[in-house]
Order: structure tokens, then C-alpha cells, then sequence
């Protein structure tokens, strides 16, 4: 038997199309989940084009949907429980999971929420624990109206923080003053008193002045690189009183920090914009409106609402 999945292909258009896959068999303690939902982040886009996943290999991370087999061993949820799950090949029809990088979706958080969480959330969750978040801090996040960086102004805020959130238009900016933004910026024109967080999605110049911003003592978490520039730091840019620049990835299983994310989101306490929204059919139009960074929020794909596979999806 096999299933359908957004695959690699050099070839396509967006270097993904949608393919039959051999149906996925669970170890024993993984669930098989029926998806109903993926979400799309900007790391999809790299892994698709960069080599790190090889050709024909199913793309993504972020799944949402029912589970359809329990674990062997025991473990984990019932069948019927629907759940959100950071997960790799995620963009299946099917995927088997392991029971430690999955959530329950509260019943009142619908799946096309649940699943903007995982990648997205559990980074900025992780990247502001890293950098020791806490009241009073100044913390600033640039490509603060992606993914990552609405949940990270949010995350910030609940937790006290003064909360600068920088962007790359004044129209990228609206609405993030209501997620607890204190002070929004069209880069980073106007911020001349120091911080002591960033959490950087953007990299290139971006990165070196948001360096010359930090607080002796404080850290840059760097989560991601959507600007595709290099960052060169003068010379001594480096010398002086401690502060880190921090390499970050997701590591671990996620299940935990996604039952936090999956119950704030539920209670209203965490708010999840979705910019895009459409059967994974349109991969493609969803990765250029990314690329574009016409997306506020997250790109959603509707995986159970597919209902053919195109030669070329994307």
C-alpha cells in the first residue's frame, strides 16, 4: 500500500511535488497518524534545495491529525486522539510518530492551529529559555512577523520583558503591538539603548548591528537566516566585555514543550496567526508567498482536502 507525500525533487518547480510513498510502518513506540493538516516553514524551503534531504525523501516537520494505530509498546495516546507533532516527513497523508514528539490537541484548538506550533513555537520557546529570559528584560526579535517571531514577541511579553519586535515594512508591523510588542521597528532604525535577548531569524547585516545592540552579559540566539546575506563583523567587534552569539537548532523530543504551547494556545493565552492557508496542492503558490514574505504568520496546508496527485504539484 502506499500513501501521498510532498517529496524532494530538484526537478519541480519548488523543488517538491506531491508522489506515492510506501505507507509508513511504526516501530514500537511510534503511532501511525492520519494527517490532516502540516504547517510550512522556511527551513522546509531550504532542506528542499539544499541537499540536506535527498531526493525523493519526504519533506517536513510540522503534522497535525488523528491517530489511527497506537503504539506497540503501550505508550503514548489512544487511537481517535488528535494531535500535533514535530516530527520529520511530516508532509504525509501518513506518518508513523514517536510518541515523545507529539501533543494532544486540546478539543477546543482545531488542527490548522495545532499544527503552526511545533517548529515555529518550540523555537521561540526554546531560543528565549536559552537566552535566560525573564521580567524587565529588554528583548529584541527581528523577522518579528514570521512564524517564529510572532510567537516569540508573545512568549516574551507573558514573560515580563519589554518586548522590541523588528520588521522588514511598517505594514509587516501591524498587529504585533497587540501580541505585547512594546516597540515596533522597520529594521532596526531607532533602537539605540541596549538589550539583553535577540532571537534573529534574519542574519546577515541585520544580525552584526543587532550584536552591537547587546547588553555586556546578554545573548543572540540565531534560529534562523531568511535574509541569505552574510553577516561580517568589523574588526573588534568581538572584543569587549562577555556576550554570546548562539547557534541554534531543535533537539530533543518536542512533546513536552508542545503540550505548553498546544495548552496556552487553546486557553486564548497564545494567539496563532495563520497568513496562508490551502491544499498542499498549492505548495507551490504557498512556498513563493514565504519566500515572498507575503505570509504573516504561518503557511498552513490542508492535507486531507487533496484529492489528486498532479504531475507537477510544485
Amino acid at each position: 500500500m502506499s500513501v501521498r507525500a510532498l517529496v524532494v525533487d530538484p526537478s519541480a518547480p519548488a523543488a517538491v511535488r506531491l508522489a506515492e510513498v510506501p505507507d509508513p510502518v511504526p516501530g514500537p513506540g511510534q503511532v501511525l497518524v492520519d494527517v490532516t493538516h502540516a504547517s510550512l516553514n522556511y527551513g522546509d524551503l531550504n532542506d528542499a534545495r539544499s541537499g540536506r534531504i535527498p531526493p525523493g525523501a519526504v519533506l517536513g516537520s510540522d503534522a497535525a491529525g488523528v491517530v489511527t494505530r497506537a503504539a506497540a509498546d503501550g505508550t503514548g495516546p489512544a487511537v481517535g486522539t488528535r494531535v500535533v507533532a514535530l516530527t520529520p516527513g511530516a508532509f504525509a497523508e501518513r506518518v508513523a510518530i514517536d510518541v515523545e514528539a507529539l501533543a494532544e490537541a486540546p478539543a477546543s484548538l482545531d488542527l490548522a492551529r495545532a499544527v503552526a506550533l511545533p517548529v515555529a513555537g518550540v523555537a521561540a520557546l526554546r531560543s528565549l529559555r536559552a537566552a535566560g529570559l525573564g521580567p524587565g528584560k529588554r528583548v529584541l526579535v527581528t523577522g518579528a512577523s514570521g512564524g517564529v517571531g510572532r510567537f516569540a514577541v508573545q512568549l516574551a511579553a507573558r514573560a515580563g520583558a519589554h518586548v522590541i519586535a523588528s520588521v522588514g515594512s511598517a505594514a509587516r508591523g501591524e498587529g504585533l503591538a497587540a501580541l505585547g510588542a512594546d516597540e515596533v521597528l522597520v529594521g532596526l532604525d531607532g533602537l539605540d539603548r541596549p538589550v539583553d535577548v535577540v532571537v534573529d531569524s534574519v542574519g546577515g547585516p541585520q544580525l552584526v548591528a543587532a550584536w552591537g545592540l547587546l547588553a555586556p552579559g546578554g545573548s543572540v540566539q540565531s534560529v534562523g537566516w531568511t535574509s541569505g546575506e552574510p553577516a561580517v563583523f568589523p574588526p573588534y567587534a568581538t572584543v569587549g566585555p562577555a556576550k554570546s552569539l548562539n547557534s541554534f537548532v531543535i533537539e530533543g523530543s518536542a512533546g513536552a514543550d508542545l503540550a505548553t504551547l498546544a495548552e496556552l494556545a487553546a486557553e486564548g493565552a497564545l494567539t496563532v496567526e495563520i497568513g496562508w492557508q490551502g491544499s498542499w496542492e498549492r505548495f507551490a503558490e504557498a512556498a513563493g508567498a514565504l519566500r515572498g514574505r507575503r505570509v504573516a504568520g504561518k503557511a498552513v496546508l490542508e492535507v486531507s482536502k487533496a484529492r489528486s496527485v498532479p504531475a507537477a504539484a510544485s
